[in-house]
This record gives structure tokens, sequence and C-alpha cells, in this order.
């Protein structure tokens, strides 16, 4: 199984929606995945996701299926209590890393500001319906790997999303903690990465990185990022 993650275009945050520049972005990732040989189209229910991909679904005729636990994130206190950064992954990231902690963690969610913030439980979700999506295509979660369950293995999918959920859902399936994973690696607008996992059906695989982040397609049309959305 192939999976293309692509980060949604520039965004309207405040109308949910992608700005000018955000489509001529998501034409530009479309004309590039036109050639990939993607079967199925995946997007969070957010606007900013679905109008990205509506472009790739309009170039490959074919129809997006909503994906409501790929959705992004959300963070800062449950009950309003200030908390570090307002609990934003990236930016407590940096602040950590600026104050010389470790970002590798494997209780992370146990940890200030984490402890305190509502993106513990989101990634806790996530990672459960993530594994629950990738049963039904034939890969069982067990310990830290998947076991090759199914014969709809050989699929190649798209999944429009975000920075933080697609940051939740790697950083799952390659074991690294949610925080390092935030503070190590970007996500350039409507940029693609590349999961790969084996379809030996009993065998007990380990998903592959193939491309991370490549952006290639906006050069000459892209603008400053913005992180965490």
């Amino acid at each position: 199984m192939k999976i293309y993650f692509i980060r949604h275009g520039h965004p309207d945050y405040a109308t949910d929606s992608l700005t000018e520049l955000g489509h001529k972005q998501a034409e530009a990732v479309a004309e590039r995945l036109s050639v990939c040989g993607i079967e199925k189209i995946f997007s969070s229910i957010r606007g900013r996701a679905i109008e990205t991909a509506e472009h790739t679904a309009k170039k490959l005729g074919l129809n997006i299926i909503p994906c409501r636990f790929i959705r992004e994130l959300a963070w800062a206190s449950p009950i309003g209590e200030p908390i570090l950064e307002n609990g934003h992954p990236w930016n407590v990231s940096k602040a950590l890393i600026s104050e010389g902690r470790s970002m590798t963690e494997r209780n992370w969610q146990f940890t200030y500001p984490y402890s305190k913030s509502k993106v513990v439980k989101y990634v806790a979700d996530l990672e459960k319906e993530l594994d629950e999506w990738l049963l039904e295509f034939g890969y069982k979660r067990e310990g830290e790997y998947y076991r090759v369950v199914g014969n709809d293995t050989d699929k190649t999918v798209a999944m429009f999303s975000h920075a933080g959920s697609s940051s939740a859902a790697m950083s799952h399936m390659f074991n690294i903690p949610f925080p390092q994973f935030c503070g190590a690696l970007h996500m350039d607008f409507t940029s693609i990465t590349i999961v790969e996992l084996s379809n030996e059906t009993g065998d007990l695989v380990c998903p592959k990185l193939k491309i991370f982040n490549d952006a290639k397609h906006i050069e000459g049309i892209t603008t400053e990022n913005v992180f965490g959305n």
C-alpha cells in the first residue's frame, strides 16, 4: 500500500477555505499527482483540506471520501487555564528545545504542558481511528508494527489533511514521539509525503518513509509558511 499525505494549500483560516494562492498550489499538486496511480482520495472534513482535494479529484475523475479522524488537532487547555505557548505543538517544541529539554520522551502525554492540553486526547483518538482505517486495507496494528492480514494491500491512495493531523498519524506509524516529530519535521503547503507498507500477507511490517515534504510543484507560487494548522 502506498499513502500520499498532502497538506492543504495556503488557507484563510478565518473562513476555513483556500486563498487564491492556495487554489493555485492545489492545482499544481493535482497536476503532480495525476501520474501517480492514485485510486482513492481521502480528505479531512475541514474546508481547506476538501478544497485542496477537489482539484485532484476533478483531475482524476474520482470522488472524495471524507475522513473525520484526520481532521486537524486541537490544543490549549480544556478548562481554559494558561499553559506554555497555549499548547500549540510547534511552538511548544520550539520552546522546549530552547530550554535544552528532550523531545524523545515516550510518555510525552504525561509531561507539561501536554498533560494539560487537549492535544493529548486528539492524538490518542487519531491513532486509534488511523489503525482502524489501515485495518480496512489489511494492516492490523500489533505492538509497534502492522501485520499484513488482508488482500486489499496493493492500493495507492491520497490523504489530504493538515500539518498537525498528518504529523500525529506519521509519528504513530513510525513510533516517533509526537513532540519530536513536531520539533524536527515540518510540512509546506500542498507538500507530498509518501508512506509505503509491504503487501506480503502474514508478515509483520514497518511503514517506510519514501518521500517527505516534497513541494517542488509550488516553487515560484508559494508564500511564507504557517505551521500547525
